[in-house]
């Protein structure tokens, strides 16, 4: 507890009727007063949170028996002006305590943008050398001048980036929010009736975003951004709901139903700042699908005394629970109305910063390699400097020439390395956005566009990323009857006789339709109607779907699940509609024109962990209580009675490629619902355990013996070129693994539709495991048979990872095509970060919702945690197989290149250090080595090859990562050691073109032309001699021709694989 007192402000008459929580909640406490001009009475608004980091979970909050006699209603304080200036000052002190609510999304102060890379120290210390004489070679400025354009280069690419990210940061931080504030004091007597009417009121003010503090009332307008975690208060639409667009939170398109406070709902937007009440937030964490905490109602506000008002006696404290529905998470926006919140989470502590790693350098594999390679040479140069030395006889300040000797070689590690690769690769980003074939496409991650070329396992979601995320309701079966696509006005004909449709309307409603012999015999048994009446009601009824009606007045449903909408779609369909629903009243339109309505008692929301939906309602004609639920087949077949046909049809459906819900009813008597009411309410305000509580409750009273209704199909249409895309990837070597929620027998058959599967490949189904033994018997047949698709459900893929972890990912990653079925988002996070340890390789993870994201790249936001972003997943054959494949060979063959073209230079000063007795004198000199590292070799880099074709089977020569290697590094160093000049550039191009031919030729002339400016190097009497001439195409011919014949021998007899492709 704070060491801070709390002050109560009454004068009038003591706080009274004040429980503490049974269980007591250790936190920290914000106190905010609330005044009125109307009463003499001071209310206060407070918030309790732990402190996160600070105290352990266990915590709880406990009255100091001297604070709570003072502000509980014992001894009031009269301290007049004092006590609420002390109280005043308490109350901004502690919420000092929380994180500023400030967003800030740059890399780097004034003290980390110091980019200190291998290549940067090693020639800033060749650099500061040149100031001590005896190691002076040169110009000074031909030193300092390579380093510090390649600094400006690298520090002014990160500088233009993090500005970027500081001008988006003060942008949001400067965005302006309406606060809600008490009416200033005053005496009210002398002002106009306007003045009095604003002094009673609740105030409001305009504030920046950075601004906000922990227990600020924030009133939000329609697309607006929530600026910190808020609990929400009050709505502007009646029912005390509102929706909210959470794309930038979780990367889920679909609007997200929030909750108003009940107690808060009822007042008016003045009363809030009156009311005397308490929230509980408990420390904060990632979890954007769950918040624990209270709202106590201490006492409702007052309404306004008159002369001959009766006092009431007081209340007690009111404890409601809080939920994540109650709670808008920062960086969601309002999607429709006004809405009034209560900051609890600032800054750091949100939920959205939590979950956003801060932003960092990311370095490929390819840089680690080449930065490998790069220790190797200074380890070669520090070698040849010794030897050199050393044949030398150590005479002398030996380590003074080592240390020239090592300056001189210092063109071995290229400093234009680092620069010539970052512009490459911000040039690949760019051909990659500006491809018109794959539009919209977005390159987050610059640094990495040669990673795409080396992709060898590709982890994939189903639903939105291989399917359009487009639900249509195809099948419903009720055990006895099974209705498909075609027969649904059957069940529109069985709805409405039900419903009590005159016979006429009826006939009309069939006319055309064919019905079997099945359907036909019990077309005058009232049973069968009554049947698709409660499972059709059901439907429409246990749901979290909205109709809103939008500017043009046409009426489309909101939910945050597709499938809910499907449904709800097809029982309009055949007659059933939904016209009205909030938080407390569904009303709904039968197939006569009549409505029907019904109270929302109570509802279970779906999660991928319990894998259903609930909800009690309460017919307001037969005021029957209906507990309704649907869910997954895999826990609703425990808990419903007489399903032995279930097991059997959700297979089937699952077969032709649908996603099944079953659906089951409970009647629940007035009793009953009663003690669950209280039981559930008692489970819901506890701060521990709170989540397994409730759930054991519902458990208990509800999910027992359910009456089995139904079950539904509901299609999930293929994105387009799906197939044609999965082959392409199968066929370019990489292993492919599709990670779904859905049953085995779906994910089995969209497999083999999306062509995942390859043709007569054998599928290996692997479910229900349950001792170590039935792992180990999978496990050693996997071994024998390696060539399979494993397809395994989220049980036993659980086991196998509990038991034999290593040797699971061993096998599973040598197979070709893998399937996880029932996975939870945690799954998808440990196979992905497994796969990624145990072989060490590239890994792509692609998905679209947030039960992606942790996958994808743990712990980062939603679509934004991508390093590239599609839009179909069909894009994915032009970014993998051909700009991936591009960008890495051209930064491989840049990189050797540039190394190749230091050890020329490098290997040239030895063998001149040799014939001069070993002397650590410089061959070329100041300018003339500036310009052969930059212009005069530098043109014909980035003029690298533009294959023309697209073949699967080049991309899987890439992922063993031979384009750079030990190997191809020494047979570019023995080149080196042989020949040294421009021409050899002209034999590694592999393809010819105009800007090809231009860049050699104006590379030569630059060459040229320096001559004329740089006469102390160039004895220009020797170099217009016809001698210079033949001496020069003398040594091109010997330090070229023979290379070229070993390249047409090479060809000949190991052609490349794109060469046999044209």
């Amino acid at each position: 507890m704070s060491d801070i007192p709390l002050y109560s402000l009454r004068r009038n008459k003591p706080r009274t009727g004040y429980t503490p929580l049974s269980d007591g909640i250790e936190a920290e406490t914000v106190a905010t007063n609330r005044s009125s001009n109307m009463s003499s009475n001071f209310t206060t608004t407070k918030i309790g949170r732990k402190a996160a980091g600070k105290r352990k979970q266990t915590d709880r909050y406990v009255d100091d028996p001297e604070e709570e006699e003072t502000l509980l209603g014992g001894a009031p304080y009269d301290g007049g002006e004092m006590g609420e200036l002390e109280d005043s000052l308490s109350q901004n002190q502690l919420r000092s305590r929380y994180p500023p609510n400030i967003v800030r999304n740059q890399k780097y102060n004034v003290f980390t943008f110091l980019p200190i890379f291998f290549f940067n120290l090693y020639f800033l210390l060749v650099a500061l050398s040149q100031f001590v004489p005896a190691l002076k070679i040169g110009f000074i400025l031909t030193y300092i001048a390579p380093l510090a354009f390649v600094l400006f280069v690298t520090m002014g690419k990160e500088a233009y980036d993090d500005y970027k990210r500081n001008l988006r940061d003060r942008e949001a931080n400067s965005q302006k929010y309406l606060i809600l504030e008490p009416p200033p004091p005053g005496d009210s007597s002398a002002l106009s009736s306007e003045s009095v009417y604003l002094n009673t009121h609740a105030n409001t003010r305009s504030v920046p975003s950075s601004s906000l503090k922990v227990g600020d009332l924030i009133r939000l307008e329609k697309n607006q951004r929530v600026p910190a975690d808020l609990v929400l208060l009050r709505t502007s639409d009646a029912s005390g709901t509102c929706f909210i667009r959470t794309d930038q939170l979780d990367g889920e398109t679909d609007w997200k139903l929030r909750v108003a406070v009940p107690e808060c709902q009822k007042l008016e937007e003045d009363d809030l700042i009156h009311l005397d009440a308490e929230i509980y937030a408990d420390a904060p964490t990632k979890d954007i699908h769950s918040f624990i905490g209270t709202f106590t109602l201490n006492s409702p506000p007052a309404p306004l005394s008159s002369a001959d008002s009766v006092a009431l006696q007081p209340l007690p404290p009111s404890i409601s629970p809080l939920t994540a529905e109650n709670v808008l998470w920062s960086n969601t926006v309002l999607a429709a109305g006004s809405a009034i919140g209560f900051v609890v989470y600032t800054g750091s502590e949100t939920r959205a910063v939590m979950n956003t790693s801060h932003p960092e350098t990311k370095m490929g594999l390819l840089d680690l390699e080449i930065n490998k390679l790069a220790k190797i040479l200074c380890t070669v140069t520090f070698a040849l400097s010794l030897v050199l030395v050393a044949l030398n006889g150590f005479r002398g300040l030996w380590y003074v020439y080592v240390l020239r000797f090592l300056i001189l070689f210092s063109s071995i590690i290229p400093i234009s390395l680092r620069v010539n690769l970052d512009m490459g690769k911000t040039l690949y980003a760019q051909q990659i956005m500006n491809d018109s074939e794959i539009p919209n496409t977005i390159v987050r991650t610059s640094t990495l566009p040669e990673e795409l070329g080396r992709i060898e396992y590709l982890l994939s979601d189903k639903t939105g990323t291989l399917t359009q995320n487009e639900m249509e309701m195809k099948k419903l079966h009720m055990g006895t009857m099974s209705y498909g696509f075609d027969s649904m006005d059957e069940v529109s004909h069985q709805l409405a006789v039900a419903f009590g449709v005159p016979e006429s309307i009826v006939g009309h409603l069939r006319q055309g339709s064919l019905s079997t012999g099945a359907q036909l015999a019990t077309r005058g048994r009232r049973d069968m109607s009554s049947r698709v009446r409660d499972v059709v009601l059901s439907l429409a009824l246990c749901h979290n779907v909205t109709p809103v009606t939008n500017d043009d007045g046409t009426v489309t449903y909101q939910a945050s699940s597709p499938d809910e909408v499907a449904i709800v779609t097809w029982t309009q369909s055949i007659g059933l509609t939904l016209v009205f629903r909030d938080r407390t009243r569904i009303e709904l339109q039968t197939p006569n024109g009549s409505r029907i309505s019904f109270d929302v008692l109570d509802i279970f929301p779906f999660t991928s962990e319990s894998k259903r939906m609930g909800i009690v309602v309460r017919d307001n004609q037969s005021h029957e209580i209906l507990f309704l639920q649907k869910g997954a087949d895999v826990v609703m077949s425990k808990i419903v009675q007489r399903n032995d046909w279930l097991d059997e049809e959700t297979a089937n459906m699952a077969r032709e490629g649908l996603r099944t819900l079953v659906m089951a009813r409970k009647r629940l008597s007035s009793t009953l619902y009663s003690q669950f009411q209280q039981s559930y309410h008692d489970a819901s305000v506890k701060l521990e355990g709170r989540n397994e509580a409730m759930s054991a409750v519902v458990a208990e009273y509800l999910e027992r013996d359910l009456e089995l209704l139904g079950l539904t199909g509901v299609e999930d249409k293929l994105q387009d070129d799906v197939k044609s895309t999965l082959e392409l990837l199968r066929n370019a070597g990489i292993k492919i693994w599709m990670l779904t929620g859905d049953k085995i027998e779906t994910a089995r058959c969209i497999a083999i539709s999306t062509k995942l599967v390859a043709r007569n490949q054998y599928i290996h189904e692997v479910a229900k495991l349950k001792t170590s033994d039935q792992v180990r018997d999978e496990l050693e047949f996997l071994q024998s048979k390696l060539d399979c698709c494993l397809v395994i459900d989220g049980d036993s893929l659980q086991l196998c990872l509990d038991l034999f972890k290593s040797e699971f990912i061993e096998i599973a990653t040598k197979l070709s095509a893998v399937v996880a079925c029932r996975c939870s988002p945690t799954q998808k996070a440990d196979v992905a970060r497994l796969i990624r340890k145990h072989t060490r390789k590239r890994v792509c993870c692609i998905g679209d919702g947030g039960n992606d994201v942790s996958m994808i790249q743990p712990p980062m936001s939603a679509s934004l945690a991508a390093d590239f972003s599609v839009t179909q997943f069909s894009h994915l054959t032009k970014l993998l197989l051909w700009h991936g494949r591009n960008s890495y060979r051209r930064s491989a063959k840049l990189a050797q290149f540039v190394i190749h073209r230091g050890l020329i230079i490098s290997i040239m000063q030895a063998v001149f250090s040799s014939i001069s007795t070993f002397a650590p004198i410089a061959l070329y000199q100041g300018w003339l080595m500036v310009g052969y590292a930059t212009i005069y070799t530098m043109a014909p880099v980035f003029s690298s090859e533009d294959l023309a074709l697209l073949y699967p089977e080049l991309y899987k020569e890439l992922t063993k990562g031979r384009a750079l290697s030990y190997k191809t590094f020494f047979q570019w160093l023995m080149i080196s050691v042989y020949q040294g000049n421009l021409s050899w550039v002209a034999l590694e191009i592999t393809t010819w073109h105009l800007y090809m031919v231009v860049s050699e030729i104006v590379t030569l002339c630059f060459y040229i032309i320096s001559i004329a400016f740089l006469p102390e190097y160039f004895d220009l009497t020797f170099v217009v001699t016809l001698g210079f001439a033949w001496k020069v195409a003398v040594i091109v011919a010997i330090s070229a021709v023979p290379l070229y014949i070993v390249k047409l021998i090479r060809s000949r007899v190991a052609p490349a694989a794109s060469s046999k492709l044209i």
